[in-house]
């Protein structure tokens, strides 16, 4: 059995994710309006809009079957299971030894292809233009994915995130070294493409030519719609924490004592909080792409990878 400070554990890391990561929207969508010379939206709006959502009944089309409604509960099931091996406050997650980053990137492909289902499923020309596109993306985004993880892997001599984070932590500033750095702006260009931002796609647009990741919830409304847009929130919260916890773990707990803790957890919505405006400033000074340039894109952040790779392997060889 799971002992009870292990539960604790994972309970707090759970609500963590799913408090948080509204917040890191509302934060982003803030510093883009700024960025624009616009007053936008509050930070908390997007707290709001889920609430909005909850209160509301989902319309539903009598042509889907099953697999729509059940699709965002299995997404949103997915992601939160990822997230409970990714260590965000704490190193030494309880379900550290169920998975690694192989696993967190298996667990995001499951719930992209659940979401590319249910728009099938819906008939829509949206749903399939959106489900064709979010494919196409992906079978350019997960190799890129492997093979960072795989780079950053080599350094700690596994692919446990606990180790990964507690490695680079223990080495301090000794853990900024080229490979590391060529790393890290590989799965930054990658956390774009996965949380669908500019220049990949468009997440506050509803025009045809450009939706992608909107084209495939564009069926969905009330409580359902809420469990969409929370879960693609989570996994870009998530997607930042592997940022900020294989390459910045600094000030990450190693022990579970309040104080550790606290520090723990103010310092990981700081660094959620600098991705988050590092990621608006990209978007708003980036148009977005059309969609036969993204090869170009995600190549690059494979070829980074691969450069990683390669210099680990010269600068430890030698």
């Amino acid at each position: 059995m799971i002992p009870v400070s292990s539960l604790a554990v994972l309970l707090l890391q759970g609500l963590l994710i799913i408090a948080i990561s509204p917040l890191i929207s509302g934060i982003m969508k803030k510093v883009k309006a700024f960025i624009q010379v616009r007053r936008g939206p509050n930070i908390l709006q997007p707290y709001y809009d889920i609430a909005k959502f909850l209160r509301k009944d989902a319309v539903i089309s009598e042509n889907t079957s099953w697999i729509f409604r059940a699709a965002p509960y299995v997404s949103f099931a997915a992601i939160l299971a990822a997230g409970m091996l990714v260590p965000v406050y704490f190193i030494g997650m309880p379900l550290g030894f169920a998975g690694d980053l192989i696993a967190v990137a298996y667990l995001f492909a499951l719930a992209r292809f659940f979401t590319a289902l249910a728009a099938l499923d819906a008939g829509s020309s949206f749903g399939g233009m959106g489900s064709s596109r979010e494919m196409f993306v992906a079978s350019m985004v997960e190799p890129a994915l492997m093979l960072s993880i795989f780079a950053v892997a080599l350094n700690a001599g596994s692919t446990s995130i606990d180790r990964i984070t507690g490695g680079v932590a223990g080495m301090g500033i000794g853990a900024l070294s080229p490979y590391s750095l060529l790393a890290f702006v590989a799965l930054f260009i990658i956390a774009i493409a996965e949380t669908a931002r500019i220049p990949v796609d468009n997440p506050a647009t509803h025009l045809e030519l450009t939706m992608i990741h909107e084209a495939m919830i564009l069926e969905y409304s009330g409580r359902l719609l809420a469990i969409v847009e929370l879960g693609a929130m989570m996994k870009q919260l998530l997607m930042f924490s592997l940022i900020a916890n294989i390459f910045f773990p600094w000030g990450i707990a190693i022990d579970l004592s309040v104080a550790s803790v606290a520090v723990a957890i103010v310092a990981f919505v700081a660094k959620l909080a600098f991705i988050g405006t590092a990621m608006a400033l990209v978007e708003s000074s980036t148009a977005k792409w059309r969609l036969f340039r993204l090869p170009e894109l995600l190549s690059f952040s494979l070829m980074l990878s691969f450069l990683a790779i390669v210099s680990f392997v010269i600068l430890r060889g030698g």
